[in-house]
């Protein structure tokens, strides 16, 4: 698509994870439909997924300028003040994505020292966690992108 940017890497993993959950969910419910019983690893990796899935698709709304924000005082305010409150407000979102990155790639790297298992399946519950501050980086890096073009004028609804 022209003149929408992209974020081509979480599209396709928020696709995939929900195809995934799409898929298990399905096979789950033919099986309990079938014999009774399910299986046990659904839960965990819907749980999982739908994490990955939100931080993915939250990504790619910050890159094409779809998350809600109150523009009327941006619009209302002239250029140089406007400016200053663009940098604010990516200020503030950077700092709360820059804390979740740091303190979710402490917690994955504590999950990984200590050898942590999930629950439910007994898998190294890193494998779990270390997705959060991947995802949470890449929206780092739309924020920044999202900025530039806005300060820029590169948006419509920033004119």
């Amino acid at each position: 698509m022209k003149g929408i940017p992209d974020a081509r890497p979480e599209r396709w993993l928020a696709a995939l994870a929900l195809i995934i959950i799409s898929l298990i969910s399905l096979g789950n419910v033919i099986t309990r439909y079938l014999t009774g019983g399910s299986f046990s690893f659904t839960e965990e990796f819907s749980v999982f997924l739908l994490v990955v899935l939100t931080f993915a698709g939250a990504s790619v709304a910050l890159r094409r300028q779809r998350h809600i924000r109150i523009s009327f005082l941006e619009r209302a305010l002239p250029p140089g003040p406007r400016r200053l409150l663009i940098g604010f407000q990516a200020l503030c979102g950077a700092v709360v994505l820059g804390l979740i990155t740091w303190y979710g790639a402490k917690l994955a790297w504590q999950e990984y020292h200590w050898q942590s298992l999930s629950p439910g399946l007994g898998l190294p519950q890193w494998w779990y966690i270390v997705w959060l501050p991947v995802l949470s980086a890449a929206m780092l890096w739309r924020l920044l992108q999202q900025t530039r073009d806005r300060l820029a004028g590169r948006h419509a609804d920033d004119a």
